[in-house]
């Protein structure tokens, strides 16, 4: 791939336009043989995350030991806890590999954030089980729910961990260390509920397993969106650092944290001026170098920064600025996504973009073709580096290729963002071998942190059946 393809040629442009739009087309188009290396040096990352605990991959066990099989039936409840709101779900299993769920929402209030948490969670699901006359009287056994719990946990069993820190303005005092299933449990019997929750689930966790039971041929686990991460099925046998007994199965999912792959030495990865720029801003630096290469979050933030790189020399809008474009995190992805794929003659829609939501007036056609390049360069950069996990990730189970393997993946960017899903594809079929690529089918798996937590909670309550 070289800057002499025509989409990065300007129209118009001056000399030192062109000029700097080949230096960006050379920092962020990737050869084969660049995402090979890295490829090969996220394998080396997961095998050491698989060896040892604290390792840049940390390569979580999720103490899920089974596959569902897509013929359980019933209706199974979750808890999606997340940063702003909290979700209860009813998830109904029709055993042909389809569900069907309903949900209530609730925004978490001040008081729950910084004081009362457990307790309103609780109090939530008792409202949503009374609405609709769901709540077990004490003749019936007591509701079996998965709880999503996005912040970071240690996990020790497939229905405990302890919270290691909070984080997405949650401060809730004296949770740290302590084992937030079994807090919840205690706010859920001073209601006098009778649920038991018997899966705590990470939600990459949980798109692996609502993927799996449409398919029992589903392996892997990704979300793509405003971060990212992976989960995937992995041989016990490999995960040196398990101390615990070996399942029947002999395989466990673990949860990859993926995103902070070489977040260590920025050795590998393709960081350029504006990548760093970035990282160095951000509320974590050096933390996380994976995911902000390609993530919902952090585009448009770099794409901001090469448009003031630009500007900076006068190459683009004649070197002039807005307070908004000034501001960190104004670029929103979504205006990439809109850009990258603008065919109108006079490119309206960035026209748009740059003179009323950014307010700065009077682009001319060779900014809006610029603005064009920079959506492209990043947005196709992030597809073809997301390509490299599951290369690194689909080739750890070479075992299962020769037969058909599922990967299924949520999140906006895989869902939204123009040709991420082509441009991911076709790369990865550069890196696995014909006969063994054919087999494998990425698909849509909504709402892992919904459904998926339901569907474990289906799984861990009949582990002992």
């Amino acid at each position: 791939m070289s800057s002499t393809d025509s989409r990065y040629t300007i129209v118009g442009a001056r000399p030192e336009q062109q000029a700097a739009i080949d230096v960006l087309a050379s920092q962020f188009l990737l050869t084969d043989e660049r995402l090979g290396a890295i490829i090969k040096e996220f394998r080396r990352r997961m095998e050491e995350g698989l060896a040892a605990d604290g390792k840049v991959l940390k390569m979580i066990p999720s103490y899920v030991t089974r596959r569902p099989l897509g013929s359980e039936v019933g209706s199974y409840f979750a808890i999606d806890l997340g940063g702003t709101n909290l979700r209860v779900l009813k998830v109904t299993l029709d055993g042909r590999g389809g569900v069907t769920s309903e949900h209530q929402k609730f925004a978490l209030t001040e008081e729950a954030k910084n004081r009362t948490l457990f307790d309103f969670v609780a109090q939530c699901v008792d409202t949503f089980l009374d609405e609709r006359n769901l709540r077990p009287s004490g003749q019936q056994p007591p509701i079996p729910m998965g709880l999503t719990f996005s912040y970071p946990v240690q996990q020790t069993s497939i229905n405990s961990g302890t919270l290691v820190q909070w984080t997405k303005g949650l401060n809730v005092p004296g949770c740290v260390g302590r084992d937030v299933v079994r807090l919840l449990q205690d706010a859920l019997l001073r209601l006098g509920l009778r649920v038991k929750i018997v899966a705590l689930v990470n939600d990459t966790v949980g798109t692996l397993l609502s993927a799996a039971y449409n398919d029992p041929a589903a392996q892997m686990g990704i979300i793509f969106g405003t971060g990212t991460n992976a989960a995937y099925y992995e041989n016990v046998a490999n995960l040196a650092k398990w101390k615990g007994p070996n399942p029947s199965s002999g395989e466990m999912v673990l949860n990859m944290e993926w995103g902070a792959f070489d977040s260590d030495d920025f050795a590998f990865l393709p960081f350029t001026p504006h990548d760093i720029k970035l990282d160095r801003k951000s509320i974590n630096p050096r933390k996380q170098a994976y995911e902000k290469m390609i993530s919902g979050m952090y585009l448009g933030e770099i794409a901001r920064n090469i448009a003031l790189w630009l500007a900076d020399q006068r190459l683009l809008l004649d070197g002039r600025s807005s307070e908004i474009l000034n501001a960190m995190w104004s670029v929103d992805t979504a205006y990439l996504s809109s850009g990258a794929v603008d065919t109108s003659p006079d490119l309206s829609e960035i026209q748009q973009v740059i003179e009323k939501t950014l307010n700065i007036s009077n682009s001319t056609f060779v900014d809006r073709q610029i603005f064009k390049v920079i959506a492209i360069l990043v947005g196709e950069r992030a597809a073809r580096l997301s390509a490299v996990g599951v290369v690194a990730t689909l080739t750890k189970r070479a075992d299962l290729l020769n037969k058909p393997v599922t990967v299924g993946i949520d999140g906006s960017m895989y869902e939204h963002y123009p040709y991420f899903h082509d441009i991911l594809v076709e790369t990865a079929s550069h890196f696995i071998p014909q006969e063994q690529f054919k087999n494998i089918k990425f698909t849509l798996a909504k709402d892992g942190s919904g459904v998926g937590a339901a569907i474990t909670a289906m799984l861990a309550a009949t582990y002992d059946s």
